[in-house]
């Protein structure tokens, strides 16, 4: 049986086709990503952008193209790393005969924009730019290996096959496109290894014996791939030192958990579209939040909701550029006389259609695959308070409001006031009824509190009283409609529903840490919406989210608990759930959105923004309180006023 066709059978009986969502590894190059499977086969890849049609798509569908570099007969590699400090990866393969060591990264070089401006980028130029090519290298470290090289794209998520032929007199070089697409991608391979092509497929083939090397680049643009051993090698030189050089400018303490600091950090680096400094809530659409359920989404696109956690984040660990480029995104989104959404294209795009594609079978057969989010026409009052905390904190950090920001300010807070009395959507961005969300209403109070924080800070005193004045209705209406019999506050107005989106009631600001009704809430939300101690967004038997089906637990809920229970002073219990989350990291330190509390399954799109912004506040919640723990005073990990 031909190895294309024998790896796309489950490797035993009852056995997924599909690796599990936290075995893949997460490439960057803040441009584009791509997802490796632990078979050494590229699965996901979207060209020439994050939210692009996939030209590799096989975690969607075993028939949607994929990209295999390894030792032929043999899918399980005996180890798989990250190279310290990138996002490159290192998969060492053991066969019956011998041993081999793959690298892969996409490649960072330098600004090649020289003498004409980038048609693409808005932000300011750094010294390093993507190259736009996949490297791929191979070292034969013991004995004698049969290598295999399999590449099948697929345009147009799974549309439409390739369509091969050589570049020049040799073997070494191939190109491939489908012109007939709206989108058009030509990938260029090139390699030291003798291509052959078979219909949509590339392939190559060699045995390969101690001290022997070989590298294969895929490339999508005009800049010039690696052409010799010679010259990749200096390119995955150059690549590692631009990510050594980047994580260097973090602060990270010195503490055991440290790690999962830096990896989160780089992770989120990866999210990064760089032309524009937008974030993306994750590198992948439709993977399941319900094993073969219909709660699929794509998260290819920036919400403005995590705008106020990637400031908390990027800032408390020294990210201040990331930070800023982010906050400049927003701004240029925000600005103008349009409504805000609460999402936007990492391009600055405004409609993000949503559409089915019914030709792919999904993740282990969860469908539908949706393409684009139609949540962007959804009302959602989080987004005033999400703006103008970010506004806060970048504020802050410079101790003043720009003049360019102030009317800027001045239209989101007024929204918020004009707004919060009315029903919307929610955070969870449900597709039931609109309703009177607690969590809605707060993010409403965080716009008009913040608001006034920066009139202060602008010598607006008139604005600034005004503005408190709301803040406070807002507070006192909250604190009578949203609290139940107990003290406990409540998803919706009305109902006695939990939501975890509360937790952020103490990070926020609210209310003081030890007030009753705060502690009523976080420990409510600990012992009675958690399934084995981990945290879920709401009880789907309870909410009208106009979705079927269960979920699994939410990764992000439960590092808020974390943070939340260090606010209200329990931190032996918050260093245990932080120690047991971190125990569910994928392999090489990922996170998915959701995690099956009974298996460890990781769940959603992968990785996902959110859930590692958190992670980096839970973790240094528990870190600053053990450094004041003989200190009777606590300074939060987002170190808010």
């Amino acid at each position: 049986m031909p190895e294309s066709l024998a790896r796309n059978l489950p490797e035993g009986p009852g056995r997924s086709a599909h690796p599990p969502i936290a075995d893949y590894a997460f490439l960057s190059d803040c441009e584009s990503n791509c997802l490796i499977a632990p078979s050494g086969a590229v699965e996901w890849m979207c060209l020439p952008r994050h939210d692009s049609p996939s030209v590799f798509g096989a975690i969607l569908d075993r028939a949607a193209g994929s990209f295999r570099l390894g030792p032929y007969g043999v899918q399980v590699p005996a180890a798989r790393r990250y190279l310290p400090g990138s996002l490159m990866l290192e998969t060492t393969w053991k066969s019956p005969t011998g041993w081999l060591i793959v690298r892969d990264a996409l490649l960072m070089g330098p600004w090649h924009n020289l003498s004409e401006r980038s048609a693409t980028h808005r932000r300011t130029p750094t010294d390093y730019d993507a190259e736009h090519c996949l490297l791929r290298t191979v070292k034969c470290v013991s004995g004698a290996v049969d290598l295999s090289m399999v590449c099948e794209p697929m345009f147009g998520y799974g549309r439409r096959e390739a369509s091969w032929r050589y570049d020049g007199p040799g073997y070494g070089e191939a190109v491939a496109n489908r012109p007939d697409l709206d989108q058009d991608v030509t990938l260029k391979l090139t390699t030291d290894l003798r291509l052959g092509l078979e219909g949509r497929t590339a392939q190559a083939r060699t045995r390969m014996s101690q001290g022997d090397t070989a590298f294969v680049a895929l490339s999508w643009s005009v800049l010039s791939p690696p052409r010799t051993w010679v010259e990749a090698v200096e390119r995955m030189g150059r690549t590692a030192e631009y990510w050594r050089q980047w994580i260097n400018v973090g602060v990270f303490p010195d503490h055991p958990w440290s790690r999962y600091l830096a990896r989160s950090a780089l992770t989120l680096k990866g999210l990064t579209f760089a032309p524009t400094g937008s974030l993306l809530a994750a590198a992948t659409t439709s993977l399941p939040e319900t094993p073969s359920g219909e709660r699929n989404w794509d998260y290819r696109y920036s919400w403005v909701r995590d705008s106020t956690f990637a400031l908390w984040g990027l800032y408390t660990i020294g990210l201040d550029r990331e930070a800023n480029d982010f906050f400049s995104f927003l701004t240029e989104m925000c600005d103008g006389d349009q409504d805000i959404q609460i999402m936007y294209g990492i391009g600055g795009e405004r409609e993000l259609p949503e559409q089915t594609l019914d030709h792919l079978s999904g993740y282990e057969g969860a469908r539908p695959i949706r393409v684009g989010n139609a949540a962007y026409l959804q009302g959602q009052h989080d987004v005033w308070g999400a703006i103008l905390d970010s506004v806060y904190l970048h504020a802050r950090s410079r101790d003043q409001v720009t003049e360019s920001l102030w009317p800027f300010l001045k239209r989101q807070v007024e929204a918020a006031s004009k707004h919060w009395r009315e029903p919307d959507q929610g955070i969870w961005e449900s597709r039931g009824e609109p309703q009177h969300f607690t969590s809605s209403k707060l993010m409403c109070w965080v716009a008009m509190d913040r608001g006034a924080k920066l009139a202060r800070l602008h010598d607006e005193p008139g604005f600034a009283d005004d503005w408190q004045a709301v803040a406070d209705e807002i507070r006192k209406d909250i604190c009578a409609n949203g609290v139940d019999d107990r003290g406990v506050f409540v998803q919706r107005y009305g109902a006695t529903t939990l939501d975890a989106s509360l937790l952020l009631l103490p990070l926020l600001r609210f209310l003081p840490a030890d007030d009753p009704r705060v502690r009523a809430t976080v420990r409510a939300i600990a012992d009675e919406l958690t399934e084995h101690g981990l945290v879920l967004r709401y009880r789907v038997s309870e909410t009208d989210d106009g979705m079927h089906g269960a979920e699994g637990t939410f990764t992000i809920c439960s590092f808020w608990l974390v943070s939340a229970l260090v606010e209200i002073g329990e931190l032996d219990e918050a260093t245990a759930l932080c120690e047991k989350l971190l125990s569910y990291a994928s392999p090489l330190g990922l996170y998915a959105e959701e995690i099956d509390p009974l298996s460890g399954r990781h769940l959603g799109n992968f990785p996902q923004a959110f859930t590692h912004l958190a992670l980096i506040n839970a973790i240094m919640h528990i870190i600053r309180a053990e450094e004041t723990v003989r200190t009777t005073t606590f300074v939060p990990a987002h170190q808010r006023l």
